[in-house]
């Protein structure tokens, strides 16, 4: 097997330096797909020159814009990628699409590269990841485990080092299922919240694009990009994914009271719960006992009411004109959908309703819930034995969470002594995504665990950003209003906060202008990659404050947006060429500071 050996983040900063080519990345991964020589992952790949080309023509784009340039990517079969076929798992359903799914797009257009669609349990149906005509992808991890489903190959992919994120799709938790039987993460977001635009519905109004990844933070990356209000999508949802933050001081974590916990008589995943609930109050979270009673009851309805019938809207054509292209089990789980009535969907929906009061109830006293994702997992061969019943217990914490509105974040836990990987999952109201993922992402580096199926440790967290607050709006600066500096209190006296130390991307030259005062510097972007990469700092103004300062400011000086060196951009000074005429170059000193300490800035 090939080893996992970059994250997004890893890929991404290789790429920049020029240390790798996103062309040699992609033509690793089709290698490493060739070595892995599971063919069950993949429905079907990109012509591998046709990938490498695409990766070879981002040279010609200024890569501190791009957050994903060169990083590939696979793409559930169920999602549309244009030239490839769309089939859901089932050849005679099939299509060619000429146009990405909303999601796809925003990944390509911000420098992913698809490598190809994977494997599904068929019409996104099922936990177990075994109902599918293409085969059964085996797990990366324990190879006798089912991978789990319905997002099979996309969580093998991850996990087997194939790819260092995917995408699934998630209705009753195939973004999360199949993310903790291969020990990796799994992000499943609001509804609403990534467009599901180009993707074939399972219960459209439940239906959410997950991401797989190795790191609480990919997936974020990964979300930051797919996530915003896209108007062509009917179920699109204008809201905002967040910024990650500190692990909060007085977290408040729910679980269920004692007895109400199901693992269907698996004590090993049992005890690895009690050993996940420890970890949590050793940093720092306090839990809260809640009743989970309603949120199994609400577990209930999704294949017991009228939501069946959703799934069966799909495939109903084809059910009628090729039952036998169906497979067995996921034609008798649709069936059941003809028998639903109006008026038993509407008592299912008062009854929804009355249930999402009592999950408001429970979350009027929490932060979020942590949960097993699942309660236990299965052999290929248990599943194929008893495939309704065993795939049923898989959901038990899974099923009711898009019913209620809830985002959900799946992490690796432990890996038991048998081989078999068990995590646990944060659950929040919608639009709380980045809240988890704040939590999240520490829990999963406490627990040391190795990332997917190999034995490569976590890269370590990095820093984060300081988040802006309510309107405010960041701006750089380079010269004389840095901190301690002459004009600093132009931004003090109106209350701006210093967020963070940083530098631009090497795409500015750097000057010190002739004949001002105090004295100042000027900056000038040119071609990407051909300039320094120059100290700034980044400060916080309101809205209000940040207009008042930039009608202060004084020719030659201007604002303008600034590329960062992490590849965001902010609004900072710049200036106007004209003032550089007769200006030293001192972009060798790397900033202002540096070079007044020479004592020629002052």
């Amino acid at each position: 097997m090939s080893a996992i050996t970059e994250t997004i983040a890893e890929i991404v900063a290789a790429h920049r330096a020029g240390t790798v080519t996103p062309a040699q990345t992609v033509a690793r991964t089709f290698q490493r797909i060739r070595d892995h020589n599971d063919p069950a992952i993949f429905i079907s790949l990109r012509v591998e020159a046709e990938a490498i080309a695409e990766a070879e023509a981002l040279s010609a784009k200024d890569a501190s814009t791009l957050p994903l340039y060169g990083v590939p990517v696979a793409v559930k079969d169920n999602i549309d990628v244009a030239g490839l076929p769309t089939t859901a798992a089932c050849p005679a359903f099939a299509y060619t699409p000429t146009r990405d799914a909303s999601a796809v797009a925003r990944l390509r257009a911000a420098g992913a590269i698809v490598i190809g669609k994977t494997n599904l349990d068929q019409f996104a149906t099922g936990l177990v990841g075994v109902r599918s005509p293409y085969g059964i992808p085996k797990n990366a991890v324990r190879d006798d485990l089912v991978p789990g489903g319905s997002s099979s190959g996309s969580a093998v992919a991850v996990s087997a080092g194939l790819v260092p994120f995917s995408l699934g799709t998630d209705t009753a938790g195939s973004g999360r299922v199949p993310a903790m039987l291969n020990n990796i993460v799994g992000l499943k977001p609001s509804l609403g919240l990534v467009p599901t635009a180009g993707v074939v519905p399972a219960c459209r109004t439940l239906d959410c694009v997950s991401i797989f990844a190795l790191t609480v933070d990919d997936a974020m990356t990964a979300l930051d990009i797919m996530g915003g209000y896209d108007p062509q999508d009917s179920f699109s949802r204008p809201r905002e994914v967040g910024a990650l933050t500190e692990f909060p001081k007085a977290l408040r974590l729910g679980v269920p009271r004692n007895g109400q916990l199901i693992f269907f008589g698996d004590t090993v995943s049992e005890k690895a719960y009690g050993d996940a609930l420890k970890r949590w109050t050793s940093l720092g979270a306090t839990l809260v006992e809640f009743d989970i009673e309603p949120f199994y009851e609400t577990a209930r309805l999704l294949y017991d009411g009228p939501w069946v019938a959703e799934r069966l809207l799909v495939i109903r054509d084809l059910l009628a004109s090729a039952p036998d292209a169906i497979h067995p089990v996921t034609r008798e789980i649709t069936i059941a959908g003809a028998w639903q009535s109006a008026t038993d969907t509407f008592a299912a929906l008062y009854k929804l309703q009355d249930l999402k009061r009592s999950a408001e109830t429970a979350f009027a006293e929490i932060d979020a819930l942590v949960l097993p994702t699942a309660p236990t997992a299965y052999t290929t061969a248990q599943v194929l034995a008893n495939p309704i019943e065993l795939n049923s217990r898989l959901g038990t914490y899974t099923n009711f969470v898009n019913l209620l509105d809830l985002c959900g974040l799946a992490l690796p836990s432990a890996m038991r002594a048998d081989g078999i990987p068990f995590g646990i999952t944060l659950l929040a109201p919608a639009g709380h995504d980045a809240d988890l993922a704040s939590i999240g992402r520490v829990f999963h580096a406490d627990t040391g665990l190795t990332m997917g199926a190999s034995k490569l440790p976590q890269p370590p967290l990095a820093a984060l950003p300081a988040a802006l607050r309510g309107d405010e709006i960041a701006i750089a600066v380079v010269g004389a209003h840095l901190s301690g500096m002459a004009l600093n209190g132009e931004l003090t006296s109106r209350r701006g906060r210093l967020l963070k130390a940083t530098a631009t991307a090497p795409d500015y030259n750097f000057y010190a202008l002739d004949g001002t005062t105090p004295a100042k510097p000027g900056l000038l972007r040119v071609a990407a990659g051909t300039g320094s990469a120059i100290a700034v700092e980044i400060w916080a103004l309101t809205a209000a404050a940040f207009g008042e300062f930039v009608a202060a400011i004084p020719s030659p000086m201007a604002i303008g947006t600034l590329q960062l060196a992490d590849g965001t951009s902010v609004k900072g000074f710049l200036a106007e060429p004209a003032a550089l005429q007769g200006a030293r170059d001192i972009s060798g000193f790397g900033g202002w500071r540096a070079y007044a300490a020479e004592g020629a800035g002052k």
